[in-house]
């Protein structure tokens, strides 16, 4: 029943009638090469940036355009095959994704400034970050990759072991001249973390395969998009890289200092990687994870029995369509299967988008959230001080929230507010606090989806809450 409840709370009315919209570049860089074919990427097309379906036609007029046809808004970008060549804005720069909806134009117009490869960025790695290979190999799928290491600042000149985190889309982590889609500022946010509080990690960056990243991070196939190779990439992470990284330098190579991490497709094979290989991490960063791609991600997770402690902390936005609510269902098929409520996070952002500056920004609460215990941070009041997620949720009224490390007298000061689902503020909520626990009241507010803001003097937390008055009967 409380599938059916959520499910029947995140019907849209959208999809029930197709409009179709040509999409039009009227205006290139001078260097362009003309002889090379120009893409479109997009959400729709599990922003693949070579997807023969989506090449745009040049015309008799140095032009190039395509029609599509859908509901609703899409987010795109345009490249000339792969990533390495995306679109950028002036000197180089990040651009965000284009945007236009089905609909409301029949024509949508670009201007391209300039191409990524052709552009000459400026590097921004610091220089604790390094190029382990440009050519790792990959026996599992017969290819090589290029790998990245963030160490420590002090790592040099000291004899410490520390946590490693395996992320992927390593071309988008540390080095701007290599991003395609703007950087994470994993090494700068790092830094600031260790000069800031002491806190330390390994990074281990992996490119991803470029036309070879679909089917990389999905061990499943999606008729359309591809996908089927995610089983060999997740065991050249196990087999492969993990020992080899753990015979170079001083890691602490039990599954207790161990995570990984990814955002879309990257933090599809995360989950897929960490839950099935619990005795290898104990931690799975899944930032707007793109269960979508593949409905047998939820099979996986409901055959999949929870056999170590873990820590899961998903993340989505606001403007991310339906990804809120992959993750709550996937929250609850994990459940069933044992993982407890401590265990996993949500936490949503109402402005958040399917973009690396939202990732970006994201990072330091995830990486605190799952490494605390970790690496060492203290139970102080400086510290961001995560909380669990609420419960029950959805709920007919009383909800209920747990402190890590309890609330002190300056935090409770501040009342919660509740926000509409955009982010729209509603009502200020006064809250009971009792020892580590804080009670919420919403029987007096309309079934529906809220964000519930708490906005503590030392930290601020955002969590969806799904209010349906005849919920707790059914349970």
């Amino acid at each position: 029943m409380k599938a059916i409840l959520l499910t029947l709370l995140f019907i849209s009315v959208e999809g029930l009638f197709a409009a179709t919209m040509t999409i039009k570049i009227n205006n290139l860089p001078q260097n362009h090469p003309w002889e090379e074919p120009v893409y479109i990427a997009g959400d729709f097309n599990s922003w693949n940036p070579g997807s023969e379906a989506h090449k745009l036609t040049l015309n008799e007029d140095n032009t190039y355009s395509i029609t599509l046809s859908g509901t609703g808004k899409i987010n795109f970008k345009f490249t000339r095959g792969s990533w390495a060549k995306v679109e950028k804005g002036a000197n180089c720069t990040e651009l965000a994704n284009r945007t236009s909806t089905f609909g409301s134009i029949q024509e949508y117009t670009a201007q391209v400034v300039l191409w990524a490869d052709l552009c000459g960025g400026n590097h921004s790695a610091q220089p604790n970050v390094s190029i382990l290979s440009d050519t790792f190999y990959i026996p599992q799928l017969d290819r090589n990759r290029r790998i990245w290491v963030y160490l420590p600042p002090e790592y040099d000149a000291s004899q410490q072991k520390y946590p490693v985190i395996y992320m992927h889309d390593g071309q988008n982590l540390f080095d701007a001249f290599y991003s395609f889609a703007g950087e994470w500022e994993i090494d700068e946010t790092l830094n600031k973390l260790f000069n800031e509080n002491g806190q330390k990690c390994i990074i281990v960056g992996i490119d991803n395969g470029g036309t070879h990243r679909i089917n990389e991070y999905s061990p499943w196939i999606n008729p359309t998009y591809g996908g089927g190779e995610g089983d060999n990439y997740a065991r050249f992470l196990v087999e492969s890289l993990k020992p080899h990284i753990d015979s170079l330098f001083r890691t602490l190579p039990e599954r207790e200092y161990t995570g990984i991490m990814g955002s879309s497709m990257g933090a599809l094979i995360s989950f897929y990687t960490g839950i099935k290989y619990q005795e290898i991490f104990s931690k799975i960063g899944i930032f707007s994870p793109s269960f979508w791609f593949s409905p047998q991600c939820y099979t996986f997770a409901a055959q999949t029995p929870k056999t170590e402690n873990m820590k899961l902390y998903f993340l989505a936005g606001g403007q991310e369509n339906g990804v809120t609510g992959h993750c709550i269902r996937m929250m609850d098929t994990l459940a069933k299967a044992g993982f407890t409520e401590e265990e996993m996070l949500l936490k949503t952002v109402p402005n958040g988008q399917h973009s690396e500056w939202f990732w970006r920004q994201e990072f330091r609460p995830a990486f605190e959230w799952l490494f605390s215990q970790s690496t060492g941070l203290e139970n102080d009041k400086k510290g961001t001080g995560f909380v669990s997620p609420l419960f029950p949720n959805p709920t007919s009224g009383l909800v209920y929230i747990r402190s890590d490390r309890g609330f002190s007298g300056e935090d409770t000061e501040k009342n919660a507010l509740l926000k509409s689902l955009t982010g729209h503020f509603i009502h200020t909520l006064p809250f009971h606090k009792n020892d580590e626990i804080l009670t919420f009241d919403l029987s007096a507010y309309p079934d529906g989806l809220y964000i519930l803001s708490l906005q503590f003097s030392c930290r601020q937390e955002s969590r969806l809450v799904v209010k349906n008055s005849i919920f707790n009967s059914l349970r």
